[in-house]
């Protein structure tokens, strides 16, 4: 008998994973020695403190100038963590609705990041890889250290358990991705193990639709001496702390970051069908690059 762990806050509407720390999470291939997860975490300690004077002084600055601060900011404590970060461009042919195309990266439009979601990492991972503005759950802001270090990287918030606020949630991400800005979502709604992903939802999608934006869908992937890792993920009953001790626990661990081409949907005057299919069509690109080296896949650069 398979048991779920549905906290208490969660609505009927809300995605549940069926992922459970005791039966996902793998033992460490080479454990960190004690003094070394001494080191990572008083690391990552002083680069979150060092943070907070260089979140507050970065408001004042132009949104690029903020996102690379906080680019550069994620890469330090990834490093930090011992968490190693490499990026790889992926190709995949677009089938179905000759209205999806394709669109060059760049070009200062703003762009809809759509990735899996494994870890509390991995809002950072993408923030190393890509100047970008992370959506995150309304639960971070709450928090005294991180509200200071989110709101000076520009994250957008989403309350998860009110439905009625999600399209001011949509329309906020529309407003930023009209402004240029790089917005960062997870559309499972939820996280997984990294073996396995949740179905997108295609809330989130309406903003791009809104903005007229391109989506670029983008693989994260967990490993540890080339195998799959579940060990930074954040599922089910797992705690925070459980989490990160996980992780500095665990002496050789990579993610790669697989960044696909970015797709734009002409408009149709169907918006309902029109977000399903960019869904759809992120998933899929997404589900490719989980299930191994995507064909194709080039450019491997180390970023953290």
């Amino acid at each position: 008998m398979t048991v779920t762990f549905i906290p208490p806050s969660v609505t009927a509407w809300q995605p549940l994973a069926p992922c459970q720390p005791s039966t996902c999470v793998n033992p460490a291939l080479t454990v960190a020695s004690p003094l070394r997860r001494m080191g990572r975490i008083a690391g990552a300690a002083a680069v979150l403190v060092g943070g907070v004077p260089i979140a507050v002084l970065s408001r004042r600055f132009s949104p690029d100038t903020r996102a690379k601060i906080t680019q550069r900011w994620a890469r330090l404590l990834l490093r930090a963590l011992g968490v190693r970060v490499l990026a790889s461009k992926g190709f995949a042919f677009l089938g179905g609705a000759p209205v999806l195309r394709a669109v060059p990266d760049g070009g200062g439009s703003g762009t809809l990041l759509v990735a899996n979601h494994i870890s509390w990492l991995d809002p950072l991972v993408m923030a190393a890889t890509l100047p970008c503005r992370p959506l995150a759950k309304s639960e971070v802001g709450e928090w005294p250290l991180i509200r200071t270090l989110a709101r000076g990287a520009g994250v957008l918030f989403i309350h998860r358990d009110r439905l009625l606020e999600l399209p001011k949630a949509v329309a906020g991400v529309a407003t930023a991705l009209r402004a240029g800005d790089t917005v960062v979502a997870f559309p499972e709604g939820t996280t997984w193990c990294g073996g396995e992903m949740g179905p997108f939802r295609p809330a989130v999608f309406q903003a791009a639709l809104d903005a007229e934006a391109a989506v670029r869908p983008a693989t994260i992937h967990y490993r540890e001496k080339n195998v799959t890792s579940a060990r930074p993920c954040y599922v089910g009953g797992d705690t925070l702390i459980g989490s990160i001790r996980r992780v500095t626990m665990t002496k050789n661990l990579t993610v790669t970051v697989t960044l696909f081409p970015p797709v734009r949907l002409s408009p149709s005057g169907r918006p309902h069908e029109a977000r399903k299919a960019l869904a759809s069509v992120a998933e899929a690109q997404v589900r490719t690059g989980l299930s191994g080296t995507p064909q194709g896949a080039h450019q491997r650069q180390m970023i953290a």
